[in-house]
Formats: C-alpha cells, structure tokens, sequence
C-alpha cells in the first residue's frame, strides 16, 4: 500500500483576496495531490476553530502562516509512513495530535487541508475518480443555485443573505443548468432594464439595490415567467437568511432593519412561504434559539426543506440534538466547520438515516479546487450550494459535475426532493 512521504504547505488565496492554506500530499509511489481550505464570511460559532495569524500586520491579521507551519513540522512528521488509503488513521492521528474540541491548537484550516489533500492522493494512486474514493453513489445533486446577493456576501440593502433557484424537474445535471442559465439571463435583462446593478456578490449572484426581500422574489419570479418556467413545477425558490447576522435582544430584523419577535418572525417566514411558494428556507433563526426551529418546522409541512448551516456547524452532537428536538430536516455539509473528510462523512451518514436532506456547501471564500463536486456525488446529497454561473471558483464546481456526468453516461441519476 502506497504511504506518506511528504507533506507540504504554503500560503495561497481564496476569492475574497484573503490568505488560506493550500497542502501537497506526497506518497511512495511519486503520486501527490493537493487540497485548498475555503473560508467563510457569515460563521457560526460552534465551527471548528480557523488559525490566522491575528498579530501579523502585514496581512491584516490575515494570513495563515502558522497553520502552514504545524502542516510543515507537527503533522508532517505524525502522517509520514501511513497508508494513504486509511482515511480513518489519517484523521483519527490529525484529531489526537490536536487535542482540542474546535481543534484550536493546529487550527481546522491545516488539519481539513490533510485530510482533503490525502484522499485526492488516495484516488489517484488508485487510479480511480475521486468520487468513487470517497463512496459507492452516483447520484448528481440538484443545484441550489444563488441569483441575488444580499447581507454579508454583498454591498446593497438586502436583508436575506441569499435568493437562490432550485430546477426540480430537471432529468440530467445538464438540463439543470441550462434551466438556470436561461433564467439568470432573463434576470440580467431585467435588472439592465430597470436600471439596476449587475454587478455580482461574493458567491456571484446579482447585488442590486433593492426596497425589501420581497421586490428580490418578484424579480425572480418574472425572470422565471420570462425565460419560460413555472414556479413551484419547474423551478422552487429557496432562501437563506443567515439569521445570525440579523439577530439581537432576541429579536430578528428580517424584514426590514426593525426587530420582530421569534413569533412574528415565524409569521413572516410562514407568510413568504404562502405567497411565494417557497421549498426551501436555511438558517431562518439564530444557532441557539432552539425553541423557535422547533416550532418553525413543527408549523412548515413535509414539502419546505428547513436547512441548518449554523445551526449544525456539520456536526453530530449538535445533529443529534436536532434529531431529538425535531428541529430543522435539512442540514447544509461544510467540511471545514468540522475539520476532517471523516468526519464530515459520519454527519451525513447520521443525516441519512434520520430521513435529513444533506446539501453539500461550498464557502463565500471558497477556490478552484473542486472536491465539494465528487463529495455531493459520492454521498448521495440531494443538492449543492456553490454559487451562480459567474465567479471562476463556482463555476469550477460546476464543470467538475457536468465531466462526473459525461463520465458517469447512462448510470447518472439526478436527485430528487
């Protein structure tokens, strides 16, 4: 079995211009592969802890030296000399060497950029695409596809973080994104029309200025009217709201910058629901008011997806919680809130067996490396967050599906909701 030889880390950049880690794999047989962290913008704070270097100055407490050095020193010399194909020692030996819940002293940021980087090395040692390295499924995710901006990922006046389309009906990954494509097309007229801004957020959805959530929602809706599809057959527009950047004194200000109460906020989302039919609403409350996700999906039916990212941080115990609690049914998957591909995978198995949807995520500074795409495939995730059809580091994402499928031909399924 091919072993460790070498690990090596260096300082490079997401696509928010800020510092990450990006760490190279060397195995015995000549075979390396390398991994890139991604960095999120609106976090919570049960995620496992990113090390930055908060002292250094010269890139505004920025960069990630440190980490690459624990990379450089500690974990190099703990990994050399183990089988590359045991995911499980690999990570097990990352954790123990680290010692802490939120893996404070090594940092999140190195030990997932192993752990990733090991198992690309792992496949193509193997000789086999990465996906069939990390499961057995060849499903393709539905695309939770963000077309407008708002909140943290932009500059504008939106208080939901993130409109996004779903294309349900669509039959191939393919068809999925022409849907979109056509429909974000037909939204850049709109808005070039109405003299609105096309410039793009974070996660390459449009950020214009605009009176409240709703006028976003009714942009969407003609768009889709335009290019051709229906709401609630073709196409379900989901939402996430990111409510831990709009909460304070117990009070969320959602709709507008004036606070409501969990109940009138409950209200207003059941409300939006009604009139917009809308499948899919994440993050709708803060990461510790339990009481109100509970009673939020106890009030929702079957058919709206309730999504929690924060709420859950990908991981188990807060999962479990969750389960018990019958809070949420949804939760979105980020490899780097819990620090390690292992993991990551028990979350989602854990997911699984109590009937939650998984949406595999990419981060708002995130990078051309692509291993969301196989992860979603492998695993059986009924959807994907990463983005629009604009910004290089979504698309890659993107592109990484669509050669999955080519390579996949007749034994590709999408799935469904």
């Amino acid at each position: 079995m091919p072993k460790i030889t070498n690990i090596v880390s260096r300082q490079v950049f997401d696509s928010r211009g800020n510092p990450t880690v990006e760490t190279e794999v060397h195995l015995d047989n000549e075979k390396n592969a390398s991994a890139i962290v991604p960095s999120g913008a609106s976090t919570g704070t049960y995620e496992a802890f990113e090390l930055r270097d908060v002292e250094n100055k010269k890139y505004l407490g920025k960069s990630v030296l440190k980490a690459i050095e624990k990379v450089n020193t500690e974990i190099s010399k703990a990994l050399i000399g183990i089988n590359i194909e045991d995911q499980t020692k690999i990570d097990k030996t990352l954790i123990e060497l680290d010692g802490t819940d939120q893996k404070k002293r090594l940092g999140a940021n190195a030990i997932l950029s192993v752990s990733l980087a090991s198992n690309k090395a792992s496949a193509l040692s193997q000789n086999i695409p990465l996906y069939k390295n990390l499961g057995k499924e060849k499903s393709l995710p539905l695309p939770l596809m963000n077309i407008i901006n708002g909140g943290a990922h932009a500059n504008n006046s939106l208080r939901i973080q993130e409109f996004m389309i779903r294309p349900d009906n669509a039959n191939s990954f393919k068809q999925a994104l022409n849907v979109c494509f056509l429909v974000i097309q037909k939204l850049k007229l709109i808005l070039n029309k109405r003299k609105l801004s096309t410039s793009v957020g974070d996660e390459g959805g449009f950020a214009p200025s605009l009176e409240s959530n709703e006028k976003a929602i009714d942009l969407i809706y003609e768009a889709v009217d335009k290019a051709g599809f229906k709401i609630g057959k073709d196409i379900s527009i989901c939402l996430d709201v990111a409510a831990n950047e709009l909460y304070e004194n117990k009070k969320y200000a959602v709709s507008s910058a004036k606070s409501m109460s969990s109940e009138k906020t409950i209200s207003y989302y059941l409300d939006l629901i009604k009139k917009y039919k809308i499948r899919s609403i994440e993050d709708p409350f803060f990461e510790d008011d339990w009481p109100s996700w509970i009673n939020f999906t106890k009030s929702t039916n079957s058919d709206t997806q309730i999504v929690g990212d924060d709420l859950f941080v990908t991981n188990k115990e807060r999962l479990q919680k969750g389960i018990k609690s019958k809070a949420a049914n949804a939760i979105l998957i980020k490899p780097n809130q819990i620090g390690t591909l292992t993991e990551t995978l028990e979350v989602i198995n854990l997911a699984h067996k109590n009937n939650y949807n998984t949406i595999i995520s990419h981060r708002s500074g995130d990078s051309e490396d692509t291993f969301i795409a196989d992860l979603s495939v492998a695993t059986n995730s009924s959807q994907i967050k990463t983005g629009s059809l604009a910004r290089s580091e979504r698309v890659a994402k993107y592109n990484r599906l669509l050669r999955i499928e080519d390579e996949l031909g007749n034994s590709a399924k999408m799935s469904k909701v």
